[in-house]
């Protein structure tokens, strides 16, 4: 024989369904705060030489050529972890040495290869830079991308 469902019977099942879904929201949503605020670039500090930094990435359209993290275009090489790659990411001063002598050795006029354009930057400008690109390289893309392209 089969039973019939009552209005009390689903009445309950409903706010008994939407209770437990509401509490499977509200504790994803605290995981998912927790991972922000731990995790994240959200715990590292935005210094006024990284924002700088931004700026001046996004001022010369850096993105326009180089990705960072696999956002951008794919010109030149993935910079979000250059700093690991080359070394220099608990070290600002030699990572400012390093990115600034890397811009400077750049070639320019050489008629069928790919050049990056001369910016012109200062040293202040390089040295933001290069304190943005640590940034970008310390923040938790799950081992992405590798470190191994250089």
């Amino acid at each position: 024989m089969r039973e019939v469902m009552t209005k009390t019977m689903a009445r309950n099942i409903f706010y008994g369904g939407s209770l437990f879904f509401i509490l499977i929201f509200l504790g994803l949503s605290a995981h998912s705060y927790s991972y922000i605020v731990n995790h994240s670039t959200a715990s590292q500090p935005l210094t006024d030489s990284v924002v700088h930094g931004k700026f001046v990435w996004e001022r010369h359209a850096c993105i326009n050529c180089h990705t960072l993290h696999g956002e951008g275009a794919y010109f030149a090489p993935e910079v979000g972890n250059v700093m690991t790659r080359w070394g220099v990411v608990d070290n600002p001063e030699e990572a400012f040495q390093t990115l600034k002598g890397w811009i400077e050795a750049q070639p320019t006029g050489v008629a069928g290869r790919r050049q990056m354009p001369r910016f012109h930057l200062t040293d202040e400008e390089i040295r933001d830079l290069a304190n943005f690109l640590i940034w970008a390289d310390k923040t938790d893309t799950k081992g992405w991308p590798p470190n191994d392209a250089g």
